[in-house]
């Protein structure tokens, strides 16, 4: 079982959350209307091995998005912070 560590809520298994995506790439600048770099924004993604930086959303808790920081070969979580507050590309 993986408890995804809510910052609102606190440790919550992880049937609780939706995944939300890669947070470590840089969304295009809004009003961006080049299709082929939201394409490669939406579909093309690294599956990275060891620790990465993903978007999570705690849709059956407090619904916020969070970005958590864990490690893909171990599942270890050494981090979640609020997404909101724009450290997801730090």
């Amino acid at each position: 079982m993986l408890l995804i560590p809510c910052p609102h809520c606190g440790p919550r298994d992880h049937s609780e959350f939706r995944y939300g995506g890669d947070a470590s790439k840089k969304r295009p600048a809004h009003g961006t209307a080049d299709a082929k770099l939201w394409h490669d924004h939406v579909f093309l993604f690294d599956n990275p091995k060891g620790a990465h930086k993903e978007y999570w959303q705690h849709v059956l808790g407090c619904r916020q998005w969070m970005v958590v920081e864990r490690d893909t070969v171990t599942q270890a979580i050494s981090a979640a912070r609020p997404a909101r507050d724009g450290t997801a590309h730090a």
